[in-house]
């Protein structure tokens, strides 16, 4: 099986070697082709690069076991064309979800495809080194499910592991993978998180926010346009794709949705401020009046919606999940109801944006997570 020994090895040093522009967009539409494949006429026809540049790109990628042949495709003159495929096992990402009291983790290839999970009870609070072993001890476990290594002590002997992708509540230094005051943990701010998780695995480790990797990893799934991904779990905060490109802001610190103050003598919310969306839409959640949580999301997402001017609101998070149509049906009647007020839009649903849930479950921030380290590979510069 690829991932084992220094043929294994060599399959990641080598995928890493392999970036560049030109291989992304040989790659992606590899990965898009599936099983069936694409010709090298296909693949400069639909990169704009020459067939010779496309004919190296493929050969290095065949070299490094990351394409195969995919058979004999009929052509309308001169002999068959071969067709190429990804090989999906060739590559593998690491996804890591740490909410304030569970982990999650997923493996995927490099289609996407999740290969094997794991899940575990996890206290945010318990201090940087509790949180760093048992992300280290999820992880190597993880990978010894899916792909059968020894990988002891150490992920870097896997050579089809790309890296790891951590997702958590922020904010959060995306670029440096520090965390700074995690709303209701602030022992965490100034942690090195990326560091200290790349020196104990030995693989590369990127760190994101929860709700910007799930975005990206609805974005690369194939949501188009513009949107936000609104998540109510523990917290609340939202991730947004604007133009098919996720927006994280000059610090990270776009998407801080929960800590909109809706009500000015609400509630104290565990940032400090008073009548936060979050702070509101948990209480009601706590009391069991999701009728009036959904509301509330609802009037925070025509904010949203109203500020930006996107055309979809999906809805994630454990507290979405367990009961879906109430929060659809809530956040969508507010929506509706603020559009028919504004004059509503052309081709809109009931004169407001779509509401849907989001795909993915409670797993969709892991699964993002990956495509932390999977979307760079294919071209997608938001990873």
């Amino acid at each position: 099986m690829r991932g084992k020994g220094a043929m294994g090895a060599a399959v990641g040093v080598n995928l890493f070697a392999l970036r560049s522009h030109n291989t992304a967009l040989v790659l992606d539409l590899l990965r898009t082709a599936g099983a069936r494949g694409i010709s090298r006429l296909e693949l400069a026809e639909r990169t704009g690069l020459t067939p010779q540049a496309v004919s190296k790109i493929t050969a290095r990628l065949r070299e490094a076991g990351l394409a195969a042949e995919a058979g004999r495709r009929a052509s309308t003159g001169g002999k068959p064309r071969t067709v190429l495929r990804l090989v999906p096992e060739a590559g593998h990402a690491a996804g890591v979800h740490l909410d304030r009291d569970e982990l999650r983790a997923v493996l995927v290839d490099l289609t996407g495809t999740v290969v094997g999970q794991r899940r575990a009870a996890l206290d945010l609070g318990a201090g940087a080194d509790a949180v760093v072993t048992a992300v280290a001890q999820e992880t190597e476990q993880l990978v010894r499910d899916a792909l059968g290594t020894a990988a002891a002590g150490s992920l870097a002997t896997v050579g089809s592991l790309l890296g790891l992708g951590v997702a958590l509540p922020g904010p959060l230094d995306h670029t440096q993978g520090v965390l700074h005051r995690v709303t209701g943990f602030p022992e965490w701010d100034g942690f090195p998180l990326r560091d200290a998780l790349a020196e104990r695995l030995g693989v590369p480790v990127v760190v994101d926010k929860d709700t910007n990797a799930a975005a990206l990893g609805l974005a690369v799934g194939g949501e188009g346009g513009s949107f936000a991904y609104l998540h109510l779990g523990t917290g609340l905060g939202a991730g947004l794709v604007i133009g098919g490109s996720l927006h994280r802001g000059a610090r990270t610190g776009a998407g801080e949705f929960g800590h909109q103050v809706i009500q000015l003598d609400g509630p104290v919310c565990g940032c400090g401020n008073r009548g936060c969306v979050e702070a509101l839409c948990l209480g009601a959640v706590a009391r069991r009046e999701v009728g009036e949580a959904a509301r509330v999301l609802g009037e925070a997402a025509a904010n949203l919606v109203g500020l930006l001017d996107i055309d979809l609101v999906l809805l994630g998070g454990r507290t979405v999940t367990a009961d879906p149509s109430a929060f659809v049906r809530g956040v969508g009647a507010v929506l509706a109801a603020r559009a028919r007020r504004e004059g509503g839009r052309e081709g809109s649903r009931e004169g407001g944006v779509p509401v849907r849930v989001a795909s993915g479950g409670v797993w969709g921030v892991a699964e993002g997570a990956a495509q932390l380290l999977l979307a760079p590979v294919f071209g997608r510069g938001d990873g």
